[in-house]
């Protein structure tokens, strides 16, 4: 692949997602008699003109406005249900510029992706082009600067088209010859081992890990400058590497391993501000994967922090991204989130980590199934099954089919397989909601005492406490064992001592509330007085 360098250019001169997920029963684009893929109108010809100029100049600004803004509006006016204007329209107007028509297409396939059903074909050409542009940034010099918001989309789609791909690839039985044929010819396109290959390449390149690692030391300014590169650097490559962390995080999510999803985006310390926070769709996709990952490995305590936290922090900054192309995933993303706190905390009582303002939504949505959800009978089994299936990411099976043996649509199973896993555990937790009830009521019980009212003996009653020691407790990604009991005790000489977490009331929130109200009733006291 050339190297290339925008400053020796000649010429002159917009959950879980990168665009709005759309399902459309269109008809592909290849069988849509009104497009015509060379016809290019004149506001899109300004467009790529004046994009191709400003990513030249190195304007961020101008490129995010014109990526977030002008990119939506041109969409919605004009290609509604049609793709943009071919690669091969436009290339003249850029003076054929191999880097910037790599990044139209990765647009063009995006939009494709959002607004309409891309044929097979279309699959394995964006599977290509991705392959074309991340070798550029790999093994080129791509002297540019593109915004956080870009940089961000392209890893997200890049991930979603994969999974897409794979659910796609999955459902055998209605696929035609010709589809067949497609597969077995392009069998690497969307290969498994090739999307984790790029992505590890990119946080490999660009050094990202060493970056960050430096940053503690006080030797680097990645996150304070953005990612971005004051010193007229490139911002590409690192900003890759930096966000393809978050994408190896949900691949290995879609693929149920959770230990090498958690340890791929250990470098990135989420407990503080990051530039995985820059861009809200980056930000709530890390904290969604992170926090079901945590779920699934018994890691309730750090699920429910960090779902406290970024549901607190959506329901304050929504109001500000109504307008985004992003909106509808957010809110999704949002349900999605409380749904996995309800089944956390319902395995783990931690109330005490979780927000006053979050706690009220979330009792407003869940408060009645999160009472049956602890009877662990059939009903809070089907429940539990519920939200998992609502609020769990689209696990894919990465294997392509069997061609030799029938035809059969295996796209449901990895979906079932984790949720048959989850199941089984909640099941287990069955027995320690019994014995959770009666150490909450004591300080101390003898061991006999205890047998008794749970109806079993003594040998018996070792083998529930031991199940509850084990079930409480996790192992954390450092090794270290961390538990996530709301009640804990200890046995000394066959007698068992709790030792219950006391919550810390916390009465700031319920005043900051009555006062904002107050502040509400006197001004609408005032209003009425001025009338």
């Amino acid at each position: 692949m050339a190297a290339y360098d925008y400053e020796d250019a000649p010429g002159t001169y917009d959950e879980t997602s990168a665009t709005q997920r759309q399902a459309s029963s269109g008809a592909p684009p290849s069988q849509d008699l009104g497009y015509d893929p060379n016809f290019v109108p004149d506001s899109v010809k300004s467009f790529v003109v004046h994009l191709y100029r400003h990513i030249r100049e190195k304007n961020v600004y101008e490129i995010h406005q014109m990526y977030e803004t002008s990119f939506q509006t041109l969409s919605d006016r004009l290609f509604k249900d049609t793709p943009w204007p071919s690669v091969d329209a436009v290339a003249h107007y850029v003076d054929n510029d191999h880097v910037f028509c790599l990044l139209y297409r990765e647009m063009w396939f995006r939009h494709l992706y959002a607004r309409l059903s891309p044929t097979l074909k279309q699959r394995i050409d964006s599977w290509d082009n991705y392959c074309s542009l991340f070798q550029v940034v790999l093994h080129g010099v791509v002297n540019m600067q593109l915004p956080n918001q870009w940089l961000w989309d392209m890893v997200d789609e890049f991930v979603y088209q994969f999974q897409s791909f794979c659910q796609y690839r999955a459902k055998m039985k209605n696929k035609t010859e010709q589809e067949i044929a497609l597969l077995r010819q392009f069998d690497q396109a969307w290969n498994v081992y090739g999307v984790l290959n790029f992505l590890q390449a990119l946080v490999e390149k660009s050094m990202i890990i060493q970056i960050l690692e430096h940053e503690k030391e006080g030797l680097e300014q990645f996150t304070a400058t953005d990612g971005y590169d004051y010193n007229g650097g490139s911002n590409v490559l690192k900003v890759l590497g930096y966000f393809s962390m978050v994408g190896l995080l949900r691949v290995h999510c879609l693929l149920g391993d959770y230990h090498t999803g958690l340890k791929c985006l250990q470098p990135i310390d989420i407990t503080q501000q990051g530039v995985y926070t820059t861009v809200i769709g980056s930000h709530i996709t890390t904290i969604y994967h992170y926090g079901f990952a945590n779920l699934m490995l018994r890691r309730y305590v750090e699920a429910i922090r960090e779902f406290n936290k970024i549901l607190l922090y959506i329901y304050k900054t929504k109001q500000y991204h109504q307008k985004s192309p992003q909106y509808e995933q957010i809110l999704k993303k949002n349900e999605q989130m409380y749904a996995l706190l309800a089944i956390s905390l319902s395995l783990c009582p931690q109330v005490k980590l979780v927000e006053e303002t979050v706690n009220s939504q979330l009792r407003e949505k869940y408060g009645e199934k999160m009472i049956r959800m602890q009877r662990y009978d059939d009903e809070a089994f089907a429940i539990y099954d519920e939200l998992f299936s609502y609020a769990c990411p689209k696990f894919i099976t990465p294997s392509p089919p069997s061609f030799e043996e029938p035809l059969v649509n295996y796209n449901q199973d990895a979906y079932r397989l984790q949720l048959k896993l989850f199941l089984y555990e909640v099941k287990q937790q069955q027995l320690l909601s019994g014995i959770r009830t009666f150490l909450k009521v004591y300080s101390s019980i003898s061991l006999a005492k205890l047998a008794s009212y749970m109806e079993v003996d003594e040998s018996k009653l070792r083998t529930i406490l031991l199940t509850y020691k084990h079930k409480t407790h996790a192992v954390d990604t450092d090794g270290k064992i961390i538990s996530n009991a709301d009640v804990d005790f200890y046995i000394d000489d066959d007698l068992i001592y709790v030792v219950e977490s006391k919550p810390a009331k916390r009465y700031g929130d319920y005043f900051l509330r009555q006062i904002v109200k107050l502040e509400g009733v006197i001004n609408d006291m005032d209003r009425v007085k001025l009338d």
